[in-house]
């Protein structure tokens, strides 16, 4: 199946090749979309002489810092356009081992509309994470999956393997999140839709180069999405339904 690696980039100009080179050794067959919004450190220069060596990758610059569901949705529309059939999303700072996407997309190919590598499903892990920030994390899920009445471990999960048609299905112009919140958005959309999820395991390790670009503005924007397409579909939608059942029960 046709496959596009789309990688958001800003101020990664220290991973950028390092990144590049190891998803073209596992996955040779595979494009890659490098989304950069305009980083100042060279990035989008660095991922385009690599791509000259190594073939297959192309960069997206886009004129501003505008976001990491932005860039996703820019980088997807472009493998859409392209007929791609999977549609891959992966950090560029080497959190997420290239080296598991080959079982990413083999859960789509074998019928997945999308493959998560998950931190918190048996056999993932967090190595090094003090136990503040993995209570975070797990908290942070829990949360989530208990608003939206969805059965996920990982829901905030970055690495993920999407089969293209679903992300036609959901439609990106109805996708609105600025920030990490993209990813659970985009995770309760196909699942709301009837689409199937599976969660592999992962080893997520942080950064060794660079400086992460998560903010408490990025996870007060989720919380406060994930608290309002709660409220909004598991109970004013409940509501609504409860009074058209009772005025057709009336008439």
């Amino acid at each position: 199946m046709r496959t596009l690696v789309v990688i958001p980039t800003y101020q990664e100009a220290e991973n950028i090749a390092d990144v590049l080179d190891r998803v073209r050794a596992v996955v040779p067959a595979a494009d890659v979309l490098v989304v950069d919004d305009s980083s100042p450190d060279g990035t989008a220069d660095l991922a385009e002489v690599t791509g000259k060596e190594l073939g297959g990758i192309s960069v997206l610059r886009r004129p501003s810092k505008e976001g990491l569901g932005p860039a996703y949705k820019a980088g997807f529309r472009q493998g859409l356009d392209g007929g791609y059939e999977i549609l891959v999303e992966m950090d560029a700072d080497l959190s997420h081992d290239p080296a598991a996407l080959p079982e990413l997309l083999a859960e789509v190919e074998r019928g997945a509309d999308l493959a998560i590598g998950s931190r918190y499903v048996s056999g993932g892990s967090v190595p090094g994470w003090p136990k503040h920030r993995l209570w975070l994390s797990r908290a942070g899920n829990s949360y989530s999956a208990a608003v939206l009445g969805i059965h996920l471990r990982d829901v905030t999960a970055g690495y993920r393997a999407y089969r293209a048609e679903v992300v036609r299905e959901i439609g990106l112009d109805h996708v609105h999140s600025q920030g990490y919140g993209f990813q659970v958005e985009m995770a309760y959309k196909v699942l709301r839709g009837g689409g199937t999820v599976v969660e592999l395991p992962i080893t997520f390790r942080d950064r060794v180069r660079g400086t992460s670009k998560m903010s408490l503005w990025i996870v007060g924007e989720a919380v406060r999405q994930v608290t309002w397409w709660g409220f909004r579909d598991r109970v004013l939608r409940r509501r609504k339904d409860r009074r058209l059942r009772t005025a057709g029960a009336a008439s």
